[in-house]
């Protein structure tokens, strides 16, 4: 099932990842790949816990310019459809418990679609209300989930190019 896109509440981000289905999942479902996509570098992301199943946890921390690692977002997975789907927010924790009230309250869908070119990737990122959704819009969803659907293609596209030299 996916939602429609409802525009005042909705953020949405896509493009054609050059790699099979296969590599752009092992990409997002594999701690240590996550890691070198998730966060704008040169910012770097440290996954604390990835547990890939309905219920199960998402908590990473980040670093800036070299210094600790602070939390970044903790979030529940509410669905893993293998090389498909996965759907997480940042308003329930692991076990479906309400979470602590985050900055922005948001679920996101990510979608994996065969292409002729590799893969039809996209994030749909809905909010609770127009108001989490302009917030969102305006800390820079745009930019950052541009940058980090650009570091993951990467990624998934360089790895596609080792396999195949």
């Amino acid at each position: 099932m996916s939602p429609a896109l409802h525009p005042e509440l909705d953020l949405t981000i896509s493009r054609i990842i050059k790699a099979p289905r296969s590599v752009v999942w092992k990409a997002w479902t594999t701690p240590a790949s996550f890691e070198q996509w998730w966060v704008p570098a040169p910012a770097r992301c440290k996954v604390m816990k990835m547990d890939l199943r309905a219920g199960g946890a998402l908590v990473t921390h980040f670093s800036e310019d070299g210094g600790d690692f602070l939390p970044h977002m903790t979030g529940c997975f509410l669905a893993v459809d293998a090389l498909e789907r996965l759907v997480f927010t940042n308003a329930l924790v692991e076990g479906w418990r309400p979470a602590e009230q985050p900055f922005v309250s948001m679920t996101a869908l990510i979608t994996l679609k065969d292409h002729p070119l590799g893969t039809d990737y996209a994030a749909h990122v809905m909010h609770r209300n127009p108001a989490d959704k302009d917030r969102h819009q305006e800390l820079g969803f745009y930019d950052g989930w541009g940058t980090v659907t650009e570091q993951l293609a990467a990624l998934a596209e360089r790895r596609t190019q080792e396999v195949q030299a």
